[in-house]
């Protein structure tokens, strides 16, 4: 007997901002797993019951719901943001590439969410409004001179750039690291938002240029969107301002 399983994103907090396709989803389902805060999110029946684990367990939780899929279970995987951006939607489809067959079997589905970057420049204008990257600045899945090539090429492309996980207790030098590279291919005026819990009651957002970027500006709950030359900054007069990156490329150079 094979179950179903979908993988939700709850997006970055607010309620109002989880989609209703996903709020259909965790309705639909029986049992649910992921990391303890975003299971906390939730408001569940009383049917309805909560796998929690730690984090860094992405792969041992995909395992367990995929299981419990399998053997008939009407079974939600939940991330915070949208499931597909460094979350739990490729943990599963890993798990499944190399578990047994009957996985390949399972009825699944994927809900997208609002990821953190989305949520952080809705706030501060649209400073994604050309081509743009995301990069995740954690080394728990790969090495820091991978993600340092990747931060100078998306520079010198002219990408505006933004960094998910920059700084953890465990990596407390890595994001002052990263600046610094950008300050050998981008101009000291580049502005660099600091969004923290987007949509949430202690949400902050902060604009400084990449001159005055520090890492104690951010933690785990920070996204953190880097500009280009060709990023625009409107002053409003007491209000917050206004980031945006034009449309059409104007060929701002470093």
């Amino acid at each position: 007997m094979t179950g179903s399983l979908v993988v939700v994103g709850t997006g970055p907090g607010n309620p109002e901002q989880m989609t209703p396709e996903a709020a259909a989803a965790i309705a639909a389902a029986e049992d649910f797993f992921g990391y303890f805060p975003y299971l906390d999110r939730l408001s569940l029946r009383h049917d309805q019951r909560r796998h929690a684990s730690d984090n860094r367990e992405e792969l041992a939780r995909a395992r367990e719901a995929l299981a419990m899929a399998a053997a008939g279970g009407k079974v939600c995987v939940v991330s915070g943001g949208d499931p597909g951006v460094f979350a739990m939607a490729a943990a599963v489809c890993e798990a499944i590439e190399a578990g047994p067959a009957e996985w390949r079997s399972i009825d699944l589905s994927i809900v997208p969410g609002v990821t953190a970057m989305l949520a952080v420049a809705a706030r501060a204008g649209a400073p994604l409004g050309h081509d743009f990257c995301a990069i995740s600045l954690s080394t728990n899945l790969k090495p820091w001179n991978v993600i340092e090539k990747r931060i100078v090429a998306a520079a010198k492309a002219g990408f505006v750039m933004a960094f998910y996980n920059p700084i953890s207790k465990a990596r407390p030098h890595q994001l002052g690291e990263a600046f610094d590279l950008l300050r050998h291919h981008l101009p000291p005026s580049v502005p660099v938002i600091f969004g923290r819990a987007a949509g949430r009651p202690d949400e902050m957002i902060r604009t400084v240029t990449l001159t005055d970027a520090a890492p104690e500006m951010a933690d785990m709950a920070t996204c953190i969107i880097v500009g280009t030359s060709d990023t625009r900054v409107i002053e409003r007069g007491g209000k917050e301002p206004l980031v945006y990156s034009p449309r059409s490329y104007r060929g701002g150079s470093a």
